[in-house]
């Protein structure tokens, strides 16, 4: 007798319009193009199906933002930005927006309008310092670097905040990335949530696999790598203007969105984001919880 079992699905399910009635905050996902490592269509389908479902959320994408304006940002309460501007992290070749439609989107949050940064959003804008300013820190090419472990443990270092407030102190990701050593702005006003720890013994060969060479990675090598064995920002809010940023590095692709605390943060963060305030609750597998 053969056990029940049906293949996993391999079609997401696409977020249906919001009845305008409903009166929800208003998303605009800005995405169109990304590096190779990253399935930024899926992703949009999953975060928008992800906001959506909480109820809170009426949410839009665009992939073409190269000729935004100010008006189109302002029908909306929150951008969030799911892009990048190069197919290869370091590639001298990049697919920026219009000068217009990069004005907008700083005037846009700097007049008060929300604003989530997320994941490979940080991988450009080394070279374009009014985007670090906007999201706080970036990574940047041959300083910043992506630690090796695929699942690690993400530190709540703040739990006062309205978007952690009754989280648990520490949770774990799943083919999700720890980018360390970013480049921060030194005008940004950052306010860390959440760190990750990236350990030299992560770069153990036979731990980190062949995409850490060898020779880059020796003990020597490490010694001298800046922020090694440190604990590095994942989460943090930070100001630009008037507007809330609300930046995330988590959130590598859908299988790292299946997690509550992640989904916890994107959907309590996109509030606060948007608001300033705090509503929606903290999932199950989030929540603090005794341990003594």
């Amino acid at each position: 007798m053969h056990p029940h079992y049906r293949p996993p699905e391999t079609v997401q399910r696409v977020g249906i319009p919001v009845n305008p009635s409903e009166k929800r905050i208003r998303v605009l996902i800005i995405s169109g193009q990304n590096s190779y490592e990253h399935d930024w269509t899926g992703v949009d389908n999953a975060l928008r199906t992800l906001l959506q479902d909480t109820g809170r959320f009426d949410v839009r994408v665009t992939e073409d933002f190269d000729y935004g304006s100010l008006p189109m940002l302002k029908a909306y309460d929150v951008v969030f930005l799911n892009y990048s501007s190069r197919w290869v992290y370091d590639d001298a070749t990049e697919h920026r927006w219009s000068p217009a439609a990069e004005q907008a989107l700083f005037d846009y949050v700097r007049a008060g309008g929300g604003l989530v940064a997320y994941h490979s959003s940080f991988t450009f804008g080394f070279n374009w310092s009014e985007y670090r300013r906007l999201l706080g820190a970036v990574m940047e090419p041959g300083t910043s670097r992506r630690s090796p472990p695929g699942a690690f443990p993400v530190h709540i270092v703040d739990r006062s905040h309205p978007i952690t407030a009754g989280m648990r102190e520490f949770f774990w990701t799943y083919d999700d990335d720890m980018y360390t050593n970013m480049s921060v702005d030194p005008e940004a006003k950052i306010h860390v949530l959440a760190t990750a720890h990236d350990a030299s013994a992560s770069y153990d060969p036979k731990l980190a696999g062949p995409k850490y060479p060898v020779a880059a990675y020796t003990p020597d090598k490490l010694k001298a790598m800046k922020g090694m064995d440190g604990d590095h920002p994942q989460v943090w809010t930070a100001d630009y203007g008037k507007g809330r940023v609300f930046a995330i590095t988590l959130g590598h692709d859908e299988v790292a969105l299946q997690f509550q605390p992640l989904q916890t943060l994107l959907e309590r963060g996109t509030e606060w984001a948007a608001t300033g305030k705090v509503t929606l609750p903290v999932l199950e597998d989030a929540r603090d919880y005794p341990t003594q």
